[in-house]
């Protein structure tokens, strides 16, 4: 099983360059990064975790800029957005930024996203709180459309994009990726919690699923495939457990499951703490 990590990381923390090269020569897979562009103090929306709300989602990095560093120092390890916000961006510059970073590291990068959960950072973005499902939905056929072969226009509810050049292609073409179908661009992975209305965005736009924690997923992952085999989808979805907090026998019943990738979380704190986490997670690898 491949085992990747994430970390808020921010002013106060390790830097990227430095937990890049220690993941790729520890032999961890993948660094992935959460993404929150501001938290207005004049927050409503409760923590997700219940409680205060920890410091390091007002300082977090921007995802795209700290793992374009860490791919400029590594060449094995996968990259990717745990998640990216789609909804808060302009989906032209997103589909750039992200064909970019693939592009750059070899086709290493992998664009996880989400809905959000922060009513406040999303409205100072201009998303009407209600329609950002939709309005993921329809950005990344936007994106899609930029990342295909030949010029193709898009016109969606949301956005629309005429027939343009759109250099450099994302790595990976649908047909290096079997489950993936018609679909272009790098692998798209989409957290949230389990349901009929995530797992049908998954099947329709996506490559797999990135569920918090990874508890349920034996009652969770039929009904994925379930969704995924009715959208007349190939292959099988994705299914990598994230922010896990692995222990042997957790690890075990992911095997057992069939999954083939989970991501370790790691603490938002300086170089010693988080080597010292690493070292403990090395048991795993």
């Amino acid at each position: 099983m491949r085992i990747a990590t994430t970390v808020f990381l921010t002013d106060e923390t390790i830097s990227p360059v430095r937990l890049a090269r220690e993941l790729e020569q520890r032999g961890f897979d993948g660094l992935y990064l959460p993404e929150h562009t501001h938290i207005p103090v004049s927050r409503d929306t409760p923590a997700p975790m219940g409680g205060p709300l920890p410091r390091e989602y007002g300082r977090a990095l921007d995802p795209i800029v700290a793992l374009g560093q860490a791919a400029a120092v590594t060449e094995r390890i996968t990259l990717g957005t745990g998640v990216a916000l789609v909804a808060q961006h302009d989906p032209v510059h997103l589909a750039k930024q992200a064909a970019t970073l693939d592009h750059v590291s070899g086709g290493r990068f992998t664009l996880g996203i989400g809905f959000g959960w922060n009513k406040e950072e999303a409205a100072d973005h201009g998303v009407p709180w209600a329609k950002r499902r939709e309005i993921v939905r329809d950005r990344m056929a936007l994106m899609r459309a930029l990342w295909t072969d030949e010029p193709t226009a898009y016109d969606g509810e949301f956005g629309s994009v005429r027939a343009s050049w759109a250099h450099p292609k994302p790595v990976r073409p649908p047909r290096a990726r079997k489950h993936a179908g018609p679909l272009a661009g790098p692998r798209v992975l989409i957290g949230g919690a389990a349901g009929p209305k995530l797992f049908a965005h998954i099947a329709e736009y996506a490559d797999g699923w990135l569920p918090v924690g990874g508890s349920g997923l034996r009652e969770s992952m039929p009904q994925l495939r379930a969704a995924w085999e009715e959208a007349g989808r190939p292959g099988e979805p994705e299914v990598v457990p994230y922010a896990v907090r692995p222990s042997a026998g957790k690890l075990a019943h992911f095997a057992e499951l069939g999954l083939r990738e989970v991501v370790v979380g790691l603490p938002s704190a300086g170089e010693g703490e988080v080597l010292r986490a690493l070292d403990a997670h090395a048991d795993f690898l």
